[in-house]
């Protein structure tokens, strides 16, 4: 392939440009801002999820506490039923007076029983409804940090972008000159080995840093200034210059 010399020259810069733009795209996947956002979106996820169980183990326990204090109710009202059926004197026969105050003695063992599993569970729920709270404390204090994490990522990337925008334009412009044939063979070099042009300097291919053979230089010093030459190793092409060292 033939190209004037001027047109081999610019891919250096079209080279070093593609370069600026790569390493925009790397900044850009590997934002700090964006593995933050990554971050606190798994917290928040986390913490929604505990919320969720707190507030479920909130709820049954205060249906365990109700259904204690309805238990207690129903053996209190018995008992004070017998209670006030013994003081009334009514009873007068010695078996149902005897059998009245075992059945009081039975509900008030039973009432005590009962009053000390709805203690149990009262405080069980005092817990649990303090552990929510502070559940949802975190998830409001995630989401703030979310929300102003998101933003910085935002502001970043936009500068990112735009860096990248202008790149772009400036690339272009700059390998506008250049004949498309040469510039489909640089593209495809890059894609291969990541450097699709590099110059030689002082007979060392900068590319892929090796000194090349005095039969290559050889052969690269007498090739026609518009001859298209490559490196013998990584095959980039090679720019040749005063510094070149032919």
């Amino acid at each position: 392939m033939k190209a004037e010399p001027t047109s081999q020259l610019i891919l250096l810069e079209v080279q070093h440009l593609d370069l600026d733009i790569e390493r925009n795209r790397h900044r850009a996947r590997t934002l700090p801002e964006t593995t933050l956002v990554a971050e606190l979106t798994a917290r928040d996820t986390a913490l929604r999820d505990h919320t969720t169980a707190a507030a479920t183990r909130a709820s049954d326990l205060a249906r365990e506490v109700r259904k204690a204090e309805a238990d207690v109710a129903q053996v209190r009202a018995r008992a004070d039923r017998d209670q006030s059926l013994l003081n009334s004197g009514q009873v007068t026969s010695s078996k149902q007076l005897a059998d009245l105050e075992h059945e009081v003695a039975t509900l008030a063992r039973r009432q005590a029983a009962l009053e000390d599993d709805e203690l149990v569970a009262m405080e069980a729920l005092e817990t649990a409804e303090a552990e929510h709270s502070e559940l949802v404390d975190q998830t409001e204090r995630v989401r703030g940090e979310l929300a102003a994490a998101v933003t910085a990522r935002d502001e970043a990337m936009a500068l990112l972008d735009a860096e990248f925008a202008e790149l772009r334009q400036v690339r272009d412009s700059t390998a506008a000159p250049v004949p498309t044939e040469l510039l489909e063979l640089y593209a495809r070099i890059r894609a291969d080995n990541g450097t699709g042009a590099a110059m030689v300097r002082r007979g060392r291919c900068e590319a892929c840093q090796l000194d090349l053979p005095r039969g290559d230089l050889d052969e690269i010093a007498a090739a026609a200034p518009d001859e298209v030459v490559r490196c013998p190793e990584c095959r980039s092409i090679l720019i040749r210059t005063s510094e070149s060292g032919l």
